[in-house]
């Protein structure tokens, strides 16, 4: 199975936007480690699939919900590199 390079941008895309949303919340929630990675997760899914929605509904781009399972994997592997790095 071929993944079209579409997905490979928002896979990438999704990197950056976990790391830096786990980055975000561990400073802000300095001695919550958990809490702090759900948060990244619950926003990250929620920014994936808000910028498909919008495409959606506004017609501005093409609406694809593997967009944003690529941006919400990509964002679990942002995570966990920035978390491993936290707890190392």
């Amino acid at each position: 199975m071929k993944i079209a390079p579409d997905k490979w941008k928002h896979f990438y895309a999704g990197i950056v936007m976990g790391a830096v949303l786990q980055a975000f919340f561990s400073f802000l929630l300095d001695a919550r480690f958990g809490l702090s990675a759900l948060l990244a997760f619950i926003f990250s899914v929620v920014i994936g699939y808000g910028f498909e929605l919008f495409s959606k509904f506004t017609g501005k781009g093409h609406y694809e919900l593997m967009d944003a399972v690529a941006a919400v994997v990509g964002a679990v592997l942002g995570i966990g590199s920035v978390a491993l790095i936290q707890l190392a």
